[in-house]
């Protein structure tokens, strides 16, 4: 399912391009995202779908057996406890794609990243659209 060779335009055109199941993962992921970030825009960034305000929030994208959430390695430091049921890495999550989501807990990731690049001076300077 790894689709990175393609080239997206949107986030609609990089999730119709799997099966159904997977679309509504997808697209629940989505949901729960921008219901956290509604300021932040939607984009396509390193060829999987993106979350921007003020700079990169958090990426996402499906995999065979896995979906990959992205929210940066202080996402990750910062909810080690919550996500320690799940493989991670330096600024990465990988749900299992046969599990429900924890969508609550990306909710709460997005919302602290939100937090994060409003503060930050590294981004004081970039409007939000």
């Amino acid at each position: 399912m790894e689709n990175n060779k393609k080239s997206f335009n949107s986030i609609d055109e990089y999730i119709m391009t799997f099966p159904k199941e997977v679309q509504a993962i997808l697209n629940g992921l989505r949901a729960a995202i921008k219901a956290a970030a509604p300021e932040a825009e939607e984009k396509i960034s390193y060829q999987i779908p993106t979350f921007f305000l003020k700079g990169n929030l958090v990426h996402f994208a499906a995999y065979n057996k896995h979906i990959g959430f992205y929210p940066t390695s202080s996402g990750v430091r910062a909810f080690k406890k919550e996500l320690s049921i799940y493989k991670t890495s330096k600024g990465t999550v990988q749900f299992p794609i046969d599990m429900p989501l924890p969508l609550a807990l990306v909710a709460k990731i997005v919302k602290f990243r939100v937090s994060e690049n409003k503060k930050s001076k590294r981004f004081a300077d970039r409007e939000i659209k």
